[in-house]
């Protein structure tokens, strides 16, 4: 069974983890997780991350061991939870102002532009947290051949809509601020609304496909 860590974060917060591969499988086992740890007495609410889950508690622990023997019970028992989420089509205009670092992302891969953006829109891709920023996705699925590195000197201020990759992951800036991602692409859509109910446009489990509005150089 992969290693697991339970750590108090500030005085009433404390985060699950677990050393697993990065893929549906094991994030669905997170779902399970912080579907369950949600209905326990003293938690006010569980947030499932990237391989984690957070637990908001409505007071300071006495101490971890009682939460970490039933999450670590949870963990070995492989319970998955499958969501059937929604599907949201969003269409990106790649390169340009809005994705300078698109020439860049081929070089690195190796691949033309026209091949890093058919590779990118072709899976539909799974929520598997949000976070980071609010309304920020978290997504599974990126095609292996476009890994790139993190960038060696972020950006200090990305618009939001930008579409960005590094590592195995890909998404879209719910709002503006620093990336240290290659933004290759912008999108017109608001993942987040305070105004709106839910504010967060998507869930763990939603999918979301990528599609070209069009390609500047």
């Amino acid at each position: 069974m992969p290693d697991t860590r339970i750590t108090l974060i500030g005085s009433r917060a404390i985060l699950f983890e677990a050393d697993c591969p990065f893929d549906l499988l094991h994030q669905q086992r997170f779902w399970a997780i912080a579907a369950e740890a949600a209905t326990w007495p003293g938690v006010v609410e569980a947030v499932p991350g990237m391989t984690n889950v957070t637990l908001l508690l409505d007071k300071t622990p006495a101490g971890l061991a009682a939460l970490q023997r039933p999450l670590e019970q949870l963990w070995a028992s492989g319970v998955r939870r499958e969501v059937e989420g929604r599907l949201l089509d969003v269409d990106i205009t790649y390169g340009g102002k809005g994705g300078p670092h698109l020439a860049e992302v081929a070089a690195l891969t190796g691949l033309s532009i026209d091949a890093v953006i058919r590779r990118h829109t072709a899976p539909d891709y799974t929520v598997f947290a949000v976070g980071s920023h609010a309304g920020y996705c978290y997504l599974g699925g990126l095609d292996p051949r476009l890994e790139t590195p993190r960038r060696k000197v972020p950006l200090t201020r990305l618009p939001g809509g930008s579409l960005s990759m590094a590592g195995l992951q890909t998404g879209i800036s719910a709002s503006a601020g620093p990336s240290g991602w290659n933004t290759v692409g912008s999108a017109d859509v608001a993942f987040f609304d305070p105004t709106r109910d839910p504010a967060a446009l998507l869930q763990p489990g939603d999918r979301i496909r990528f599609g070209v509005r069009e390609v500047l150089a």
